[in-house]
């Protein structure tokens, strides 16, 4: 148990001073969901929403109750393409940074 409170730990306080990690993060979390990983995307997210806007601010931010955004970003959350999309747009605010699909040939 030490270990996961002290990765948790680590993951917020290098959020808070880098940006560029946090929005790292929010990248990759995008990525493994258009990858096919959501599980492991929602709990990407699940810490940058933890070391940034909370999930209280989130769920205002969205029009949603926390505890279903807590369930929506758990492992077996599963999320609407809208929330999806409502919880990304909220963490870009967040994050002051802008997200760019990119077509890459297979």
């Amino acid at each position: 148990m030490a270990l996961t409170r002290d990765f948790k730990e680590t993951v917020q306080a290098r959020v808070q001073s880098d940006p560029a990690f946090a929005q790292a993060l929010l990248d990759e979390a995008v990525t493994l969901f258009l990858h096919g990983e959501p599980e492991t995307a929602k709990l990407i997210l699940r810490d940058l929403v933890n070391a940034t806007i909370g999930f209280e601010q989130l769920a205002e931010a969205i029009h949603k109750p926390s505890k279903s955004v807590h369930r929506m970003l758990s492992h077996s959350g599963n999320p609407t393409m809208a929330n999806l999309a409502a919880i990304l747009q909220a963490m870009q605010r967040t994050l002051r940074v802008e997200l760019h699909a990119v077509a890459t040939p297979a």
